[in-house]
């Protein structure tokens, strides 16, 4: 795998970003909603559960631009149809990912 996300890298994780009916999604999107810390020991056990493998992109997620993300949800929207990866790629949500994504670190390092 290289050090730059692609839908291929999404995929297996597709029921996360369904988990939440789109509806919901873009509720919480809106309101800047920290998502991670609502479901605090959920995220740390599935982050506890990840293999070598998956640390690897999660690191790569953590390191990557918002818009790189976004670009990442917009091909997998084209691909899907699925709504929330057209939730997660829309612009006006990009300070909801950061927050999020600012979260997990925090969770890392704790």
């Amino acid at each position: 795998m290289s050090d730059k996300l692609s839908y291929e890298d999404v995929k297996p994780y597709e029921q996360l970003f369904t988990a939440t009916p789109a509806f919901l999604l873009e509720r919480f999107a809106k309101r800047k909603t920290n998502f991670v810390s609502k479901f605090k020991s959920k995220v740390v056990k599935f982050l506890d559960s990840l293999n070598d493998d998956q640390k690897r992109k999660l690191d790569i997620v953590l390191n990557s631009d918002t818009h790189e993300l976004q670009a990442v949800m917009a091909d997998a929207y084209e691909k899907t149809n699925i709504k929330q990866y057209k939730i997660l790629a829309n612009p006006k949500y990009e300070e909801f990912i950061e927050l999020n994504i600012n979260e997990i670190e925090k969770l890392l390092t704790e």
